[in-house]
């Protein structure tokens, strides 16, 4: 199970990320030259004998901060440029970004160590030792710093909600539901401008949540498709309180109660079965009650 859950992680297909997109790079860079110069004004992590020093220590923060910041833009520049006109690099993993992040720590801990000789007066500045050093710091301080931005994405993402103006209630009073949704499109804003997509909740079966992206599977000429969305499903759910049929029944599921066939279960939970696919859907305990209720509802 873990080795599935391993390969499912790497190799499942993913929206390139805009923080590498040539239009947003230049923000990225900023800010990463922001932090990591000040993270190495105040906390000095690496150990060096000042009196080697052949500038002040703010100036040699500031190469040290400016280096990758180039190497980075340059990089990814080129890569962004590749994604858009070649068509095997449109297909993008998470085992290609740890890829490419890999050679850029690689890239900037040789930057860092060609540097040496402009920073610091050391006979031993070309030794194996210190491009050994250099490169491990490098490796060290970005994965650290890859992960924070994980971290705080991810934390910022499932706080922020955005919400659209609905249709009054009142304008839908009678309207029966299944028809009023049959011939509605919903727009759906995300973070990302391009990434704003439409659909019809009618042809939903459920949504499932996979970190700050949902997997929409849905039903379209009786055909079933699944589709990755870059938007958590705080957000998605909180988009369409229109349609009373979309019930979010498990912190990580969104459902269309027209098209459950098949409550199974006890107090515990349930497993939902649905039309047009084998996959079942869990409602968690603590959604029991208003599971039943709104399941009542539509009957």
């Amino acid at each position: 199970m873990q080795a599935f859950t391993l390969q499912q992680h790497l190799f499942k297909e993913i929206n390139y990320p805009p923080r590498y997109q040539a239009k947003e790079l230049l923000k990225t860079v900023a800010i990463q030259f922001a932090v990591i110069f000040i993270f190495l004004l105040l906390f000095k992590p690496f150990e060096v004998y000042e009196p080697e020093y052949k500038m002040s220590y703010v100036l040699i923060c500031a190469i040290h901060a400016l280096s990758p910041a180039l190497i980075i833009y340059a990089y990814f520049y080129g890569l962004s440029y590749l994604h858009q006109s070649t068509s095997k690099l449109k297909v993008w993993t998470l085992l290609k970004e740890y890829t490419h992040l890999a050679i850029v720590f690689f890239l900037t801990g040789a930057a860092s160590f060609l540097l040496r000789s402009l920073i610091y007066n050391n006979p031993d500045n070309w030794s194996w030792h210190y491009l050994g050093e250099e490169v491990f710091n490098c490796y060290l301080a970005g994965i650290f710093f890859y992960c924070l931005l994980l971290f705080a994405n991810s934390y910022y993402g499932s706080y922020k909600t955005i919400v659209l103006p609905q249709e009054p209630v009142a304008e839908n009073e009678g309207k029966n539901t299944a028809s009023f949704a049959n011939n509605t499109e919903v727009f759906i804003k995300t973070q990302v401008q391009q990434d704003d997509f439409r659909f019809n909740p009618a042809q939903l079966l459920f949504a499932k949540a996979d970190g700050n992206y949902i997997e929409l599977t849905l039903s379209v000429n009786n055909q079933v498709n699944t589709e990755l969305k870059r938007i958590s499903l705080k957000q998605f759910e909180g988009q369409l309180t229109a349609y009373p049929f979309l019930f979010k029944c498990h912190r990580a599921y969104l459902v269309n109660l027209q098209q459950v066939n098949k409550v199974a279960g006890n107090a515990q939970g349930y497993t939902l079965s649905l039309n047009m696919t084998n996959e079942n859907v869990p409602v968690s305990r603590t959604q029991l009650e208003l599971f039943n209720e709104s399941y009542a509802q539509l009957g």
